[in-house]
């Protein structure tokens, strides 16, 4: 029995076993130049949030006609993708009856918010943000932010498409529409006092059912008999065609779904103005991200989720009733009582894009708002009463030249020939008559303000 080789010192590399691969050579290895590598990302940031211009870092800001982050300052600009998920419906109930955990509180970078001392806005600042003025009069926001509480959260918008330039052009066409508008008015563009604000919305979508009463109305023609005088004073029997009407009493139901009927959550604006810049559409809505809202202002809903549903049953209610009416027929229709019930109701609370003016004249405010998507103008206008008055004098002043020239060229344009043959007064025909008289009889007579008077003979 041969003996086992001895174990190698510690340390070693022990030999090969038989029919085992030779251990690999142990070579130094070589230097070469650094790799660069992309930044490994262990957590990435929530999804929309702004950070500094990477070139510069300064603050960058939403430019709407190329859909970007762009630095004002070095222009460094980053594209703002679709957020890729479709807007939800929430339920209404489920809202309503409680504050849902995770939806509430203020948006991403504007978690405080300030009341304007002015028109009452509340105004959701961007943090870290010092001093800044109120987007619907103007007046300067005083820094007493306090945190946002109790605030559903926007989850969809839509984007702003017409960016300062644009609006200012929008403007301008629509203050040269204008009538006797005071030269001040155009300062408000000039010096770019156009602030961009998205305003709350929300949107409701409901199935109604409404049972109504009421009466339909049929008319029918019917032959009338009557009497009158006629040229000679004696009576006659006429007939005429007259239109009746015949109602019976009528009940049913009508149903009706709503889909995204809109109502502004702002009271920061006249509604007759906010109506004005309809219509939107709602199919543009996309989920909500923080970079739309880069450089842009934003407003905290006034009118809250119930209010808001409250006024949307107010819109809805012009077209049941037209419904109504289709449904009961005929040629005239009575509405006597209706009952509607809204079931399946839910929403959606957006923000909509808006470029906003303010100018006060004679200590009055007026608003101008433009539609940030489609550059619609709705606006309150100035008159400048001096333009009047000066346009009036002036056309007067016309009127009585033209009427002067008018009668000047009348009396030059008169010949020898027509005043021969205009028509003598009779007052001069009597006149000469009696002259005629006195030369013929011998007689004297003398003429004074009763006409003419015989003179005593001698």
């Amino acid at each position: 029995m041969s003996t086992p080789p001895p174990l190698p010192p510690s340390g070693d590399v022990p030999p090969p076993l038989p029919g085992a691969a030779p251990p690999p050579l142990l070579l130094p290895t070589p230097t070469k130049p650094p790799e660069t590598r992309e930044p490994a990302v262990t957590k990435e940031p929530p999804k929309g949030k702004l950070f500094p211009c990477l070139n510069c870092g300064a603050k960058v800001e939403f430019d709407p006609r190329d859909r970007a982050l762009k630095c004002p300052y070095c222009g460094h600009t980053s594209s703002v993708e679709d957020g890729g998920a479709e807007v939800e419906e929430r339920n209404f109930n489920e809202y309503a009856s409680k504050l849902v955990k995770g939806n509430v509180g203020g948006i991403e970078g504007r978690s405080t918010q300030t009341r304007c001392g002015g028109c009452g806005a509340m105004v959701l600042l961007e943090d870290k943000v010092v001093t800044d003025s109120c987007p619907f009069c103007s007046t300067h926001l005083e820094n007493r932010p306090e945190a946002v509480e109790g605030m559903l959260r926007p989850e969809s918008l839509i984007p702003f498409k017409v960016d300062l330039r644009a609006a200012r052009e929008e403007f301008d066409s629509w203050l040269g529409g204008l009538w006797f508008a005071p030269t001040e008015l155009k300062k408000v563009a000039n010096l770019g006092q156009l602030a961009g604000v998205y305003l709350p919305y929300w949107t409701y979508d409901a199935m109604t059912y409404t049972r109504y009463h009421g009466m339909r109305g049929d008319d029918y023609q019917e032959t009338e008999y009557y009497t009158e005088k006629d040229a000679n004073g004696n009576e006659v029997q006429r007939s005429r065609t007259v239109t009746k009407t015949n109602w019976y009493s009528v009940s049913g139901e009508v149903q009706h779904f709503f889909d995204d009927v809109l109502v502004c959550g702002s009271k920061s604006v006249p509604e007759h103005l906010i109506s004005g810049l309809e219509p939107w559409d709602t199919n543009e809505l996309e989920v909500f991200q923080d970079a739309f809202l880069a450089g842009l202002k934003t407003e905290r809903y006034a009118v809250d989720l119930k209010q808001g549903l409250v006024v949307a049953k107010e819109v809805m209610q012009p077209t049941i009733r037209d419904l109504i009416r289709r449904d009961i027929g005929g040629d005239h229709q009575r509405i006597e009582s209706t009952d509607t019930r809204y079931l399946g109701v839910t929403f959606k609370h957006c923000l909509l894009p808006v470029w906003i003016a303010n100018y006060h004249y004679h200590e009055k405010l007026f608003q101008i708002l433009i539609n940030g998507r489609t550059g619609k103008v709705s606006g309150e206008r100035p008159w400048s009463w001096m333009k009047i008055i000066r346009l009036v004098v002036i056309v007067l002043l016309a009127a009585g030249l033209i009427a002067a020239l008018v009668a000047a060229f009348a009396g030059k344009g008169r010949s020898p020939r027509a005043a021969a043959n205009e028509p003598v007064p009779s007052a001069v025909i009597s006149e000469r008559n009696s002259l005629a008289g006195v030369y013929r009889s011998g007689a004297e007579f003398e003429k004074d303000h009763t006409g003419y008077r015989r003179l005593p003979a001698g």
